[in-house]
């Protein structure tokens, strides 16, 4: 995130002697405010608060949307299974596009003007919807909006980093995930609501877009310390897009970002079509948040003390157990809907410790192994990686469920969810720890 008064931290930052943005002409509006005198050691300090809030708005804007729209293109539009799977994948593909270049810009520019652009353009997009009246519309609409989405992500997360104290920053890292995962738990739940209440996706539209202003606005008040530039915008490299030093730790997050993708967008029809489950995903995906932030309660002494492969092992099992309970409910529990509802219940919540763990742990890592001049494409990196699991899940699972069922969809999470498993005892831990640059966490 961005700072020109440099924080000390394990990774050498502020050793960097490349000129300040003023020296290099960027104009004063856009350079980044000195840092105010709570960042010195305070991990819940003002700054890292409304980066979070804004964070949690970012993301309550996404998912109060994200398990209606399915149902939205089939009622309104009349799509089938494979084309809602199809004009769904668009948002993701279009923010793993632009990922890799906002990487580079949140490195090499002045991140509050990245910040704030990008935010701007993510709340703009909601009032695209309203304007969407043809299928063809909506998609562009839908497919557009994933560029921004990309982008901000990378920005906020950066600026997250960027405004807590270095010693206190694994465990921020863990801790920042609690706000989109809040918005997760209750997000959902309340569209499904609002939508039940009022039959109307216009209202959900304007939630959306209300929202995501006001997540503009309190970022908008955020003091981030000034940087060194360290490189010239004019100078690219392949390093500079993606992070090369972590490009198997992005391989294996592309299994895990794939299973959530078909879990998230297919839950509610499969729920139907299988299990006999109707009007209950709302309270899965709270579950399955809830799940998530006690996990990052319990795992931030893990984080504080440095231990990220554990976490990340710990995470990817629990995970594992979560998805393939999940999948052979129909197995287990036959005719008993009492048992089936427990389990249901019950793999929301191993789904949520499972993620919760899984995701910090990866972040950290990624961001371990590259330099401080690199730390947005490290984040940029990592959520590609994500990016790319989803889109293919989402894909995938809509064409696997047009001709084979949503079961052999959901088998196929089961079975690529056990591959990133083995790919990471077997090869991710080792090669993390071959790059680590931080003595701290292991």
């Amino acid at each position: 995130m961005p700072h020109s008064t440099v924080i000390p931290s394990p990774l050498g930052e502020g050793t960097s002697k490349a000129a300040s943005p003023q020296s290099v002409g960027w104009p004063p509006c856009l350079v980044d405010s000195p840092p105010p005198l709570e960042l010195s050691g305070r991990l819940w300090n003002a700054n890292y608060c409304k980066v979070m809030a804004a964070n949690f708005m970012l993301f309550f804007a996404f998912y109060v949307l994200t398990p209606l729209l399915p149902l939205y293109l089939s009622e309104h539009f009349g799509a089938t299974k494979d084309m809602i799977g199809l004009v769904l994948s668009g948002y993701t593909i279009t923010a793993l596009l632009f990922r890799p270049f906002s990487g580079y810009f949140v490195d090499a520019f002045p991140r509050r003007m990245v910040l704030m652009v990008c935010f701007g353009a993510f709340a703009i997009f909601f009032a695209g919807y309203l304007a969407a009246a043809t299928l063809l519309m909506f998609t562009i609409v839908r497919t557009l909006h994933g560029g921004p989405f990309g982008a901000l992500t990378v920005a906020n997360s950066t600026v997250a980093i960027d405004v807590l104290p270095s010693s206190r920053r694994t465990e921020g890292i863990g801790y920042y995930g609690l706000s989109n995962n809040l918005a997760m738990a209750i997000a959902p739940s309340i569209g499904i609501f609002v939508y039940h209440l009022t039959d109307s996706f216009t209202l959900l539209f304007w939630i959306a877009f209300i929202v995501a202003l006001a997540g503009w606005l309190v970022d908008a008040t955020v003091h981030i310390p000034q940087r060194d530039i360290v490189s010239s915008p004019k100078k690219l490299s392949l390093d500079r897009f993606f992070l090369l030093r972590g490009w198997l730790l992005g391989a294996n997050m592309v299994a895990f970002g794939f299973c959530f993708g078909v879990l998230s967008n297919y839950l509610a029809i499969y729920g139907k079509e299988v299990l006999g489950i109707t009007g209950h995903t709302g309270t899965f995906f709270m579950l399955c948040s809830i799940g998530l932030m006690l996990s990052r309660l319990q795992g931030a002494k893990a984080l504080r003390q440095g231990r990220v492969t554990s976490n990340a092992g710990n995470g990817m099992c629990i995970s594992l157990v979560g998805y393939t309970i999940f999948i052979m409910l129909p197995t287990f529990f036959p005719g008993s809907d009492a048992l089936m509802w427990t389990g249901y219940y019950g793999c929301a919540i191993l789904l949520g410790l499972g993620n919760g763990h899984l995701w910090p742990a990866f972040q950290n890592m990624t961001i371990n192994v590259a330099t401080n001049s690199q730390r947005g494409t490290a984040n940029s990196t990592i959520l590609v990686s994500w990016d790319l699991g989803m889109g293919l899940g989402i894909l995938l699972g809509g064409v696997i469920a047009e001709h084979l069922g949503y079961s052999a969809a959901f088998w196929t999470v089961a079975a690529v969810n056990a591959l990133g498993v083995v790919t990471y005892f077997v090869a991710t831990k080792d090669f993390f720890l071959r790059r680590n640059l931080n003595a701290t966490v292991r």
